[in-house]
């Protein structure tokens, strides 16, 4: 993992270096801070004024900076105005098409800076986290209510961004005249709805929402109450939408949700008549269903940590060890043997994929139809569960193929391994393994716009300023040199390593949403 400190020097405009937020001198600071306190050198009152007034003073070069970027880009679409105004009087097709282009390349300027004030806007957020973990203060809270509310807030320039706004209306008025029809007398403010086709716009755009929901106060605070995971953004020209996905590989994963939830309970009206027909207490059928969701917890560790590396594998490795299981199931009769049923179930449960199939969802289908997968993935289940009884009422039948018994209570045995054994012919044709590198793209993605939960943020408002020493304790356990260690967007995705952590991932209904 790369510190964000390294991050930061590696992604910031060359030119505007000297205008950062001086990331590497503060977190340095307040480690000296911790080693003065420890030896009883500085007190608190004097670390929390002397760790302002560096935050006002970083704060104020930012925005100092950034109000001269803005008059710059101001000056720039004054005289552009000028041009325009002339082009009207004469019109020229080569000059409108030069003009529109200048305004233009005032709009991938504007980007930079809108990527400027995000980066300092992490940053602060960061140093100010890292201050409240040492030290055990809701320091954040504090410093942001007091600064944003402030009359001559500096901090406001951030939040509210006024000037930019402008900008982006500037530039958006003048591009959507230059390319409207002649004699048409309305601007955007006139038609706030109609959409302009230009791709800087769009751009334009999408990066002051980004920024918005970045600065924005209540998200200011609540990510820093809840030391949200987050990445870095991408420089403008590193923008890419990649939301292609492989729909037969989604459907197959779906596919399996739906066939293993039938062989679950596929068995249920007949495994009583099962367990007596060989020679065990009736009340063993409850041994015989419930064994194949206890293998499930033990499969689900190995499968999800599998999953890591491959999706394909994994989902043959469960239908080769689900046909074996049902094979096993439906040769008890024969055999007359209660342990081999059982052992058959048990197999049935090692080849629960189901870990396999959320982690799918939730790594390599796009975003924007996530929602209809997870919608799919619920129904599938459901699906499965109503199928699985009402296709044993129609397994009612007797008779021998060559020495092996076919009723009702091998039958269902011998139908899912038949369906399993379809699937997995299927599978190997049709199933596409997902890039690995688009997927931690996609991941990275989702991590940037990721919202936090309004009632959640305004909870995190209320908290008082000082820490309890529990929490102390366990900020103190938890905090680390390295900020990659705290943010990293891979900690939500590790594997299950435990008994436990298997059982959290198959108890809690799925989420209609971007995760599971």
């Amino acid at each position: 993992m790369v510190a964000f400190g390294k991050k930061l020097k590696e992604r910031q405009i060359q030119e505007w270096k000297g205008y950062y937020i001086n990331y590497k001198l503060m977190k340095k600071k307040v480690k000296q801070y911790v080693q003065q306190m420890e030896v009883g050198a500085q007190d608190r009152r004097h670390v929390l004024k002397d760790f302002s007034r560096m935050l006002d003073s970083q704060i104020e070069k930012i925005v100092l900076f950034l109000l001269e970027q803005q008059g710059l880009l101001a000056s720039r679409i004054a005289e552009l105005g000028e041009q325009n105004d002339a082009l009207l009087q004469q019109p020229n097709i080569s000059q409108i098409s030069e003009l529109r282009e200048a305004y233009r390349a005032v709009g991938h300027d504007l980007l930079k800076l809108l990527y400027f004030v995000e980066m300092n806007a992490i940053g602060l957020r960061k140093i100010l986290k890292k201050f409240d973990k040492r030290f055990g203060y809701r320091f954040t809270d504090y410093y942001v209510k007091t600064r944003a509310n402030h009359p001559y807030s500096q901090l406001q320039q951030v939040f509210k961004h006024v000037g930019i706004g402008a900008v982006v209306g500037a530039i958006s008025r003048n591009l959507a005249e230059l390319q409207c029809d002649q004699g048409s007398y309305l601007s955007i403010y006139d038609q706030p709805t109609l959409h302009l086709q230009d791709p800087i716009i769009d751009s334009v755009k999408a990066a002051v929402d980004r920024l918005t929901h970045s600065t924005n106060f209540l998200h200011f605070l609540g990510q820093h109450a809840f030391i949200m995971q987050e990445e870095l953004p991408s420089p403008p020209e590193d923008y890419v939408d990649d939301q292609s996905y492989h729909f037969m590989s989604l459907f197959l994963n779906l596919t399996n949700t739906f066939l293993y939830m039938v062989n679950t309970y596929i068995i249920v009206p007949t495994a009583d008549n099962y367990a007596l027909s060989l020679g065990a207490a009736a009340t063993v059928c409850g041994v015989v269903i419930g064994s194949m969701a206890v293998a499930q917890v033990f499969s689900s560790v190995y499968f999800s940590a599998w999953s890591n590396k491959s999706y394909f594998r994994p989902l043959v490795f469960s239908s080769i060890v689900l046909f074996v299981g049902n094979i096993l199931y439906a040769l008890a009769y024969d055999l007359d043997s209660i342990a081999v049923l059982l052992i058959g179930r048990l197999f049935c449960g090692f080849g629960s994929a189901r870990a396999v199939n959320r982690r799918y969802i939730s790594d390599c289908v796009p975003l924007k139809i996530r929602m209809q997968a997870s919608a799919g993935f619920v129904s599938a289940s459901a699906l499965g569960m109503a199928c699985g009884p009402a296709l044993a009422g129609l397994l009612q039948t007797n008779f021998k193929i060559y020495k092996i018994t076919i009723n009702d209570n091998t039958l269902p045995g011998w139908v899912m391994a038949v369906a399993w054994l379809i699937y997995l012919l299927w599978l190997w044709i049709s199933f596409k393994e997902p890039s690995r590198e688009t997927e931690e793209k996609q991941m990275s993605h989702e991590a940037n716009t990721e919202s936090v939960e309004p009632n959640t943020l305004e909870e995190g408002l209320t908290q008082p300023l000082l820490l309890s020493s529990e929490d102390k304790q366990q900020d103190e356990d938890g905090d680390q040199e390295c900020d990659a260690s705290e943010e990293s967007p891979e900690e939500s995705r590790r594997p299950v390593t435990s008994i436990g952590s298997a059982y959290r991932l198959l108890t809690p209904s799925v989420k209609v949403g971007s995760s599971f």
